[in-house]
């Protein structure tokens, strides 16, 4: 991550949203729509893989996403929107908020890899 800051990437600070768990009554209604979940992380917004292409519902505006695993406190998954944050080195395409269309975590847990669009 000094790398990064010093010489401008490959990943950025960004951020982790998910929506609140939502309280519902006995009939199912919300009752309360619960606490988004932020989380800061590091992101890099890359292209897509062969296998990425390959996958249901890829389309030519998706992109990879890889999110430094180490201290984020849960899982990179499909409820999650990324947050590129803007900085010094941050290619203005790429700030912004991303869906997350699939996404897995790497064999040694360093990072989440996976396909995402603009949100």
């Amino acid at each position: 991550m000094a790398i990064s800051g010093a010489v401008g990437g490959p990943f950025h600070a960004g951020r982790l949203h998910w929506p609140g768990v939502p309280v519902v009554d006995d009939g199912g209604s919300i009752i309360e729509p619960g606490e988004p979940v932020e989380v800061d992380c590091m992101v890099q917004i890359d292209q897509v893989t062969e296998a990425m292409r390959q996958e249901a519902g890829y389309t030519d505006r998706d992109v990879r996403m890889l999110v430094l695993a180490p201290g984020l406190e849960r899982r990179v998954d499909t409820d999650a929107i990324v947050e590129v944050l803007p900085g010094a080195f941050v290619p203005a395409n790429h700030v912004g908020l991303w869906s997350v269309a699939s996404s897995a975590q790497d064999v040694l847990g360093f990072a989440f890899d996976g396909r995402g669009r603009r949100a």
